[in-house]
């Protein structure tokens, strides 16, 4: 018997389709098979690029972690996760030319989700980089009340402070000033929130406000020593001397070979020491200070004159002069400070204390030990009075 091929093929169209149809869906299924092998290895290779990126970017060699990210952007090109990687490392390598790079990618990622707060802190860092005050300010508020995956309280407090950070860097005082009241309104009530709150206002030289914060801390933890030297620098720079007093003499305990603590301590209570304005007192005690003072203006006089070269005893228009004029024409006043009848003669022999004080720190600089105590009291006396 003999078979030929013809008669081995069905002659039924139907059969025929059939059959087709089977080879090409066998064929589509291979081609499947293998295109989902392909963006499988593709997708496994993009994420171990994406590892090492992070690994170098981590290490600052950002050179060797944008090369990473590109490369893992044409394993997975739709990937944000690797967009916005290489968008940070574009920012992050200080490469001014880069930047416009790193921040098209960011747009990009806006558009599809413009509440995704990661998106907008990147973008807020390329603004700041960039110095622009409005765009980082904008950005970063939309960082603060955007979408955050995970612990989105503290992720907006620590938004709100690298923003505080930059404002002060910028010296947009005011503006940190608004964003230092909504911290401190947000923050938790632990130790470590708190005094970094200190040390941003202590920045922003709203010394009260940091005052607050460190006292609050040593309600919470009153043996804390960075809170005792906060408070006790805060309590100094603000004019409240007799509480510096007490949280200094803590801090320089705790910190006993800080120069620094120590060196405002002592300058401290010089002022103390020496201010004929405090409330407890007696006459007599006010009228030995007046007169020390009183003295001690014309011995700062002296020294600058010398130091400038110019006599202040000559009728010439200098400020010394001027300044000598004054001295010598109240100097009998000093005669009458126990008259009882000369109730506002302490006030005005010690303003011109404060004008000797004041004027000659910019003629021969910042003055130490008593001097710097006048000084100090004259300012304290002038925000009191304002």
């Amino acid at each position: 018997m003999s078979w030929t091929l013809p008669k081995l093929v069905p002659r039924s169209a139907p059969v025929i389709l059939l059959i087709l149809t089977l080879a090409a869906a066998t064929g589509f299924a291979a081609v499947g098979h293998l295109v989902a092998r392909f963006t499988a290895n593709q997708q496994a290779r993009g994420r171990k690029l994406h590892e090492l990126g992070l690994e170098d970017a981590k290490a600052g060699r950002y050179d060797e972690a944008i090369a990473a990210f590109r490369a893992a952007l044409t394993c997975d090109p739709t990937n944000s996760q690797y967009q916005l990687s290489l968008a940070r490392a574009l920012r992050d390598s200080n490469d001014p030319r880069r930047l416009d790079e790193a921040e098209s990618y960011l747009i990009a990622l806006w558009q599809r989700t413009p509440q995704d707060a990661t998106v907008n802190l990147a973008l807020a860092r390329v603004a700041a980089h960039r110095g622009s005050v409005e765009d980082a300010t904008r950005y970063y508020h939309n960082a603060m009340y955007g979408v955050w995956s995970s612990d989105p309280d503290a992720n907006r407090n620590k938004a709100r402070i690298e923003l505080i950070e930059f404002l002060l860097k910028k010296n947009a005082a005011a503006n940190a000033e608004s964003e230092l009241m909504a911290l401190a309104a947000s923050l938790p009530s632990d130790a470590t929130s708190r005094l970094e709150a200190g040390q941003l206002f202590a920045a922003a030289r709203d010394y009260p406000s940091a005052l607050a914060q460190d006292e609050e801390v040593l309600r919470l933890d009153p043996n804390n020593a960075a809170a005792l030297a906060g408070a006790g620098q805060a309590a100094y720079r603000a004019g409240n001397y007799a509480t510096a007093e007490r949280y200094l003499r803590a801090a320089v305990a705790a910190y006993s070979q800080s120069a620094e603590l120590r060196q405002l301590l002592e300058s401290t209570q010089t002022v103390l020491r020496a201010s004929p304005f405090r409330t407890y007192l007696s006459d007599a005690e006010r009228n030995r200070r007046i007169i020390a003072a009183f003295a001690q203006a014309e011995d700062r006089l002296t020294k600058c004159a010398e130091q400038t070269g110019v006599d202040p005893n000559t009728a010439s228009a200098s400020p010394l002069s001027r300044l000598q004029a004054r001295w010598i024409a109240a100097k009998p006043d000093l005669e009458h400070l126990r008259s009882p009848g000369e109730t506002d003669l302490p006030d005005a022999l010690m303003d011109i204390v404060f004008q000797i004080e004041q004027q000659t720190v910019a003629l021969c600089g910042q003055p130490q030990g008593l001097d710097l105590a006048l000084l100090l009291i004259s300012r304290e006396r002038a925000a009191a009075g304002q």
